[in-house]
């Protein structure tokens, strides 16, 4: 391994602490507003948050021995199950949410956490997609686009919170927790059937 390869290793884990330690902040300040506003959106990104450490820590794990290929094909793919997973939880939460007709109030805390959230994950976003370029990781690469999807889902969730809480417009809520649905059902897919040696686009 070289100098720079082992530097780029080294900015790689430095990137998936910062996320993880931001993140297990985060899942608590989501519950926390979540539980008082009963707001299906930051519900569905307390979960979004629980994912990306999961992703986090697998992409931790795959970087301690980047020459098998067997650990990348398997992070890969467990990375794709937890788009899979988030996909369930916010389409099924919405339906809910919609059916019983929730009324979410508003959250000055949740408009607080998810804009620093959007802002801190975009600059986290762009570190690890440069990172995993410049090494030829897919996996990197990969939950680069995890924590790019967690920057739209923050400002998504950011728009509902803000439109519920100055409009009254409470369906702006869980109507935000669909936004990322599409997105990630893409990740979700591309991961999934992603063969072993098959190269990240």
């Amino acid at each position: 391994m070289t100098t720079t390869e082992a530097g780029l290793l080294r900015r790689g884990r430095r990137l998936e602490h910062a996320t993880l330690g931001w993140n297990l902040i985060g899942v608590v300040v989501l519950t926390v507003g979540a539980i008082s506003a009963g707001s299906v959106a930051l519900a569905g990104f307390g979960l979004d948050s629980l994912i990306e450490i999961g992703a986090s820590t697998v992409v931790l794990w795959q970087l301690a021995d980047t020459t098998r290929p067997d650990r990348e094909h398997r992070a890969i793919r467990l990375i794709g199950f937890g788009f899979a997973l988030l996909v369930i939880y916010l389409v099924s939460q919405v339906s809910y949410t919609f059916a019983i007709g929730g009324r979410p109030g508003p959250s000055l805390l949740g408009i607080v956490w998810t804009a620093l959230t959007f802002l801190v994950m975009l600059a986290l976003a762009a570190g690890k997609a440069r990172t995993g370029a410049a090494l030829g990781n897919p996996v990197l690469t990969a939950e680069g686009r995890v924590t790019l999807i967690d920057a739209y889902l923050a400002g998504a969730v950011l728009l509902g919170l803000v439109l519920n809480a100055t409009l009254g417009w409470w369906w702006a809520d869980p109507f935000a927790g669909l936004v990322i649905v599409y997105y990630a059902l893409r990740e979700a897919r591309e991961a999934l059937r992603r063969r072993p040696t098959d190269s990240p686009e």
